[in-house]
């Protein structure tokens, strides 16, 4: 590769990186003035002092859909996000050839709970 498309090629990242920066503080702009700050899933309530552990999280998982009036966004936590990601990776959303896509777990260990609470101790 030639220094000058490797400097075209190094512009063109830049300026995706720069856009989606942008993008993404958009959005998260706009949800932190729709929504309260509190995490959609475990309640936790946010002040400015710890609001960047808030994050805004598309609930069909396409980063750019993002409409204007926020039906796409809900804020989580950085832990519950998180949590959201895994459980999306879990059920088979993602890329199968990825790592630590095998098999789904089969076993429910709370299955018989029912029936154990009920018998005579």
């Amino acid at each position: 590769m030639t220094s000058s498309s490797s400097g075209k090629l190094d512009r063109i990242v830049a300026d995706a990186r720069r856009a989606a920066d942008s993008r993404d503080q958009g959005y998260r702009e706009q949800a932190l003035k729709i929504y309260p700050w509190i995490c959609g899933r475990c309640a936790r309530e946010f002040t400015r002092s710890n609001l960047r552990e808030l994050t805004v999280h598309h609930r069909d998982h396409n980063h750019h859909n993002n409409p204007s009036n926020g039906s796409n966004w809900e804020l989580l936590c950085l832990y519950c996000h998180d949590n959201e990601h895994q459980r999306q990776l879990e059920a088979g959303g993602s890329d199968s050839n990825a790592p630590g896509n095998g098999p789904a777990a089969t076993h429910s260990p709370f299955a018989d709970l029912k029936n154990l609470l009920k018998r005579p101790g």
